[in-house]
């Protein structure tokens, strides 16, 4: 997938965005320094180019009763393309995975989960992951505390970042 190019106003829109999605334009644009028209029309490209996917509310998992969080390391026999395609179509259909990779390592895919508490992990588990097509094994990590989640992702020094890399590719 090729990758848009950021300048450094739209970084800024988009790091500020990550912060708090709830600004309104004219918040934003005095933030990123513009006028509001230019920057909702940036807003937009970016939505527009696929940038900004959504706007959410990040809830608190134990207030809302989500108690504990699994990490999942899931092993699938590979002889058949179809069941692994089945495989992920089952996962991405559960509601308890709230994120699911295809991975590298002693695991094939790596799903978060999250539950009640450890009686309801048990049920998941023994009525509904051990039962999806093509399992081989799971193994199950449990977080004990969340030390940062929902992380906002670097883009401030994203071009930085190509910048650098560049200029030394240049002085080689």
């Amino acid at each position: 997938m090729p990758t848009h190019r950021l300048d450094a106003i739209d970084r800024r829109i988009l790091a500020a965005l990550q912060r708090d999605a709830r600004l309104t334009n004219v918040q934003l644009a005095a933030e990123v320094s513009l006028s509001p028209s230019p920057c909702l029309r940036r807003v937009r490209q970016l939505e527009a180019a696929g940038l900004i996917r959504g706007y959410h509310a990040e809830l608190d998992r134990g207030g809302v009763g989500f108690g504990l969080t699994v990490f999942v390391g899931i092993k699938v026999e590979r002889h058949h393309e179809a069941q692994a395609n089945a495989f992920r179509e089952a996962v991405v259909a559960l509601p308890e995975v709230v994120s699911a990779h295809l991975v590298s390592g002693e695991s094939d895919f790596l799903l978060q989960v999250v539950v009640q508490d450890l009686a309801a992990y048990e049920h998941f588990l023994t009525g509904t992951l051990l039962r999806l097509p093509g399992v081989t094994d799971i193994r199950s990590n449990f977080a004990i505390q969340t030390v940062k989640s929902h992380g906002a992702l670097p883009v401030e020094r994203l071009n930085v970042t190509q910048e650098r890399s560049a200029s030394a590719n240049r002085r080689a």
